[in-house]
């Protein structure tokens, strides 16, 4: 993209009716000190060129403007402005930016391209992370949404300040991100780990989006978060239709072991079936934020009946700790912006392997339960599949939970049962039933509140 052009031009790709904010320090970026707080030489110089280069004041541009069917805040890097490094003036003008989102009620859109901390203004830039950090949790509690992307590229404090604590994580594809620029890092530290690709793979990005894309995207983001949107305390999610008839759960000729069979059918509804019915259009966030992802585990936001939910959904597979985390990350999420959840219970159990162990199985599920635990907003459960001990219970909403009548409920697996009991694999059936695992028993016994009647 053209230097002289290029944070003006981009953004005026995703919004409308785009009006810069005043800087909140005069907007020259410069101190009373000649060469900046440091007197570091021929600085005064180095920012007038790239003032004349670029057409901007500064490695920043703060604004509002109109995307899709609201406006937000934009807080856009030039990053041919001094490789769109962050100084006092710049991170001012990203502290204010905040300041803005908050007192309008818009969401904010960061568009991130920068090398990290200036360095020709020593720890007066570096002090800048502290002040972006604290704009955005101010942010974050007042249930303002932020939604970043990732340009080419976002290292150093940017990455770790602003950017990676946003609430959705959007990335250009083949962008450098990293904390350490390939500058400072060894040489042979190269490859996939920096890049986007790399971060979507660890669970550090929601989704890669081409420059093409990005203005419907964004446009569906911000119309699915603006906060003026969101009601509180907002209703309970609806519970999903069955796509069975319910009556076949209730036949007191089923056994557990039927019921069991029945959840495990391959040609059942599974979650993503549910999910394209229940939404008319839903944006998917990935990865717990932490180094991990996990494909059984669907988590996003979506709109249903006018509304924004969110949701949660187990993909029929043994959860790996990533999925539990992930699905933590939406619950508090839904928690923060005042958004109704769905989850959807469908896993035998959680991994169990060595892997799972490493990766911190139990504490990843201990931080789902907290999470629904902790949720102020209503969280709905379905069970439309297996309901395997621990790992799906971390995903049921205590008292508010239903279930399909192709689905199942235990305290653990039948043939889990039947190791624990030093029983042959012939008993599994008899334990299934001494489970009382079926739809109609759990009715009875008051673990749900209905199996949910036909459409």
């Amino acid at each position: 993209m053209d230097e002289v052009t290029g944070v003006r031009e981009l953004i005026s790709t995703v919004c409308e009716d785009f009006e810069e904010f005043e800087s909140p320090r005069g907007g020259t970026g410069r101190t009373s000190d000649a060469d900046g707080p440091l007197a570091w030489p021929g600085y005064d110089d180095q920012r007038r060129r790239a003032a004349e280069r670029t057409g901007s004041e500064e490695s920043v541009l703060c604004g509002h403007g109109r995307v899709g069917a609201g406006r937000a805040v934009f807080i856009a890097f030039e990053f041919g402005f001094l490789g769109g490094s962050v100084g006092e003036e710049a991170g001012a003008r990203v502290v204010a930016a905040f300041e803005q989102a908050r007192e309008r009620r818009l969401p904010v859109v960061s568009l991130v391209a920068s090398g990290g901390s200036r360095m020709q203004e020593g720890i007066r830039a570096l002090v800048q992370l502290q002040a972006i950090a604290r704009a955005c949790l101010l942010t974050r509690q007042a249930r303002i949404p932020h939604i970043t992307v990732l340009r080419d590229p976002t290292t150093g404090g940017m990455w770790a300040s602003l950017a990676a604590g946003a609430d959705i994580v959007l990335a250009a594809p083949e962008a450098a991100v990293a904390f350490g620029g390939s500058r400072v890092r060894s040489a042979t530290e190269t490859g996939e780990p920096f890049t986007a690709e790399g971060k979507l793979a660890d669970g550090q990005v929601d989704r890669l989006v081409s420059d093409a894309e990005l203005p419907a995207v964004l446009a569906e983001l911000v119309g699915l978060l603006h906060p003026q949107r969101l009601v509180r305390p907002p209703d309970p999610a609806d519970v999903p239709a069955p796509m069975l008839d319910p009556d076949q759960g209730r036949s007191g000729a089923d056994s557990g072991w039927d019921a069991v069979r029945r959840a495990r059918a391959a040609d059942r509804p599974h979650a993503a079936d549910y999910l394209d019915r229940y939404f008319t259009s839903r944006f998917e966030l990935s990865g717990d934020r932490a180094g991990g992802t996990d494909s059984g585990m669907l988590c996003g936001i979506g709109e249903h009946d006018g509304r924004p939910v969110a949701y949660a959904a187990q993909a029929g597979t043994a959860n790996t700790p990533a999925g539990f985390r992930t699905a933590a990350r939406l619950v508090r999420l839904a928690d923060q912006l005042g958004l109704p959840v769905l989850t959807l219970v469908d896993t035998p159990g959680a991994a169990n392997d060595a892997e799972a162990e490493r990766a911190g199985a139990g504490a990843a599920i201990g931080q789902l339960f907290t999470a629904v635990a902790e949720a102020r907003v209503p969280i709905t459960t379905l069970v439309i599949g297996e309901g395997g001990s621990g790992g799906a219970l971390a995903l049921a909403a205590p008292e508010f939970t239903w279930i399909t009548a192709d689905a199942y409920f235990a305290v653990i697996a039948p043939e889990s049962s039947a190791a624990i009991l030093k029983q042959p694999p012939e008993q599994v059936p008899e334990l299934a039933e001494r489970l009382k695992l079926r739809p109609r028993d759990l009715l009875e016994l008051g673990f749900v509140r209905g199996v949910v009647p036909p459409s």
